[in-house]
């Protein structure tokens, strides 16, 4: 039986990795993988330090998704895959990978991921968290600084030059395409209750 792939999306500091982790918690673990699109971020190599921390990080095009998607297919496939490291100190992918099993449940989160219809497709459960613009703010800033050894200003420069930009021009309007919209991440009971029922309907079918 093939996996059952859920999209987890919305925007910066939603609480989709938390989510993501919740909905793995409610299961056993070698049942379920998370891949985080963020560690397909391309490779700029050809650009120096200082260039690649102006590249837009919230467009489309940042992101390697034609891998991603083949790395899906694979998994689907009943082949295990090599995912990407990506290293937002450098903006590098690090030259080590992180192998994953095609475990019966995989979750893809990420901003970008209801965005690409070729991605979508591959998706059985599409999901979109949806936080107040306040909080996703305060949250990106407190990751950035203490996570990712970022400044106050360069978050506050790059939120207003691309952040909320792109979230307005393509993070928002991907909702339109979830199955299922989630009001405030990680704390909303209910919603994380219904799916890890689902989740466990659905492996065990694959033990039986």
């Amino acid at each position: 039986m093939a996996p059952l792939i859920f999209g987890i999306a919305g925007g910066s500091g939603s609480g989709k990795t938390t989510i993501a982790q919740k909905i793995a918690a409610a299961v056993p673990s070698d049942t379920v993988s998370i891949i985080e699109h963020d560690a397909y971020y391309r490779d700029r190599q050809d650009l120096t330090f200082d260039e690649r921390c102006q590249l837009n990080f919230d467009h489309p095009e940042s992101l390697e998704t034609e891998l991603l998607i083949e790395h899906l297919r694979h998994l689907r496939a009943g082949e295990a895959i090599e995912a990407p490291i990506y290293d937002f100190k450098t903006h590098r992918r690090q030259v080590s990978s992180r192998p994953v099993l095609p475990t019966p449940v995989i979750i893809v989160e990420g901003i970008l991921a209801l965005v690409d219809a070729d991605l979508r497709a591959l998706l059985d459960v599409k999901i979109y968290v949806d936080t107040d613009a306040d909080i996703r703010a305060f949250r990106r800033i407190r990751r950035d600084i203490e996570q990712r050894g970022r400044t106050f200003d360069s978050v506050r420069e790059q939120y207003y030059r691309s952040v909320r930009p792109m979230h307005l021009q393509y993070v928002e309007p991907s909702k339109r395409w979830a199955d299922l919209i989630i009001p405030e991440g990680g704390e909303n009971r209910v919603a994380l209750d219904l799916i890890a029922s689902k989740l466990r309907s659905v492996i065990l079918e694959h033990v039986n």
